[in-house]
C-alpha cells in the first residue's frame, strides 16, 4: 500500500505543470494583441468594409443569386471565338515556360552558392531573381505591353519573366543541394566546371527540377487566363467585356472552359509526376 502511495506522488510530481491561467500572461503578449486587433480594425478601414449596412448585407445574397441565374444556362453564341481565345491562352503558357527553363538554368547556376563563381555574381543574381519573382505577372504584363504593345506578345514575355523570377530560385535551390562528391571528383580529373554541372549536378537535380517545372507550368496557365484583362492577349479580355456588357451566360462559358483548361493542365502535370518522379 505504502508502496503505491509513493508511486503515485511520484506520478504527480512529474507530471507537467498545468497550462498557465489568464492571468499570467505577460504584459507584452496583451500589448501584441491589442496591436493586432487595432491593425485589423484599421484593415477593414481601408478595404471598405467598416461602413457596410446591415442593408447592403441582407442585400448581397440576392445579387449573388441573381447573377447565378443569369449565369445559366451558359451561352454558345461565340463559342468558337472562346474556344480559340483559350487555346491562346494555352499556347501562351506553354511558350512562355518553354522559353523560360534555359533561362533559368542559366541565371540558377550563377545564383547557386556552390556553383556561382563569384560572392557578388551570387548576390546580384539572386537579387534579381528576388525582383522578378516578387513582381506579379500583371505588373510584367502592362510593363511589356508598353514596350512592344497590345497582344499575346505582350503577355507571353512577361509568363517568361514569372518562368525565370520562380524556376531559378528553385533550380537554385535544388543545385545547392546536390551531392558535391562526383562534381569534386569529375574536377578531381581535370574536368572543367561546366563540365562539371553538365555531368554531375544536373543529373542529381533532374527530378526536382521536372518537379519545379510541371509547377510553374501550372502557374503560368492560371496566370495567363488573367493577363488578357490588361490587354496582353488570351482569353482575360473575353471575360472582361462579357462582364462589362452583363453577358453573365457568356462569362459563364469562359469561365467553365478555364476551369477545364487549368484542370487539364494539373492533371497532365501530375501524370508526368506519376510516370516520371515516382519511378525514380
Amino acid at each position: 500500500m505504502a508502496t503505491n502511495t509513493a508511486h503515485t506522488v511520484s506520478v504527480r510530481l512529474s507530471a507537467p505543470p498545468p497550462p498557465g491561467r489568464l492571468g499570467s500572461i505577460p504584459l507584452w503578449q496583451y500589448m501584441l494583441l491589442l496591436a493586432g486587433a487595432a491593425l485589423f480594425l484599421v484593415s477593414l478601414e481601408g478595404a471598405g468594409l467598416s461602413g457596410v449596412s446591415r442593408e447592403t448585407l441582407l442585400r448581397l445574397p440576392q445579387q449573388v443569386f441573381y447573377i447565378g441565374q443569369q449565369m445559366f444556362p451558359p451561352s454558345l453564341d461565340r463559342l468558337m471565338t472562346v474556344v480559340t481565345a483559350i487555346v491562346q491562352t494555352l499556347e501562351m503558357a506553354l511558350t512562355g515556360c518553354l522559353i523560360g527553363i534555359p533561362i533559368s538554368l542559366a541565371v540558377a547556376i550563377l545564383c547557386s552558392r556552390n556553383l556561382s563563381p563569384h560572392p557578388l555574381v551570387y548576390l546580384v543574381s539572386r537579387a534579381v531573381v528576388t525582383l522578378l519573382r516578387t513582381t506579379p505577372s500583371l505588373i510584367w504584363a502592362i510593363l511589356m505591353i508598353a514596350t512592344v504593345g497590345l497582344g499575346p506578345r505582350a503577355g507571353t514575355l512577361a509568363l517568361v519573366i514569372a518562368s525565370i523570377g520562380f524556376c531559378a530560385r528553385f533550380y537554385a535551390e535544388a543545385m545547392e543541394e546536390t551531392d558535391p562528391g562526383p562534381r569534386e571528383a569529375l574536377t578531381a580529373i581535370g574536368a572543367g566546371k561546366i563540365s562539371a554541372i553538365f555531368c554531375a549536378v544536373l543529373p542529381a537535380a533532374i527530378p526536382a527540377l521536372i518537379n519545379t517545372t510541371l509547377f510553374n507550368l501550372e502557374h503560368t496557365t492560371r496566370s495567363s487566363a488573367v493577363l488578357g484583362i490588361v490587354g496582353a492577349g488570351g482569353i482575360g479580355i473575353e471575360l472582361l467585356v462579357s462582364l462589362r456588357t452583363f453577358r453573365y451566360d457568356e462569362a459563364a462559358t469562359i469561365l467553365i472552359l478555364v476551369f477545364f483548361l487549368v484542370m487539364g493542365v494539373e492533371q497532365g502535370c501530375a501524370w508526368v509526376r506519376r510516370r516520371f518522379l515516382m519511378n525514380s
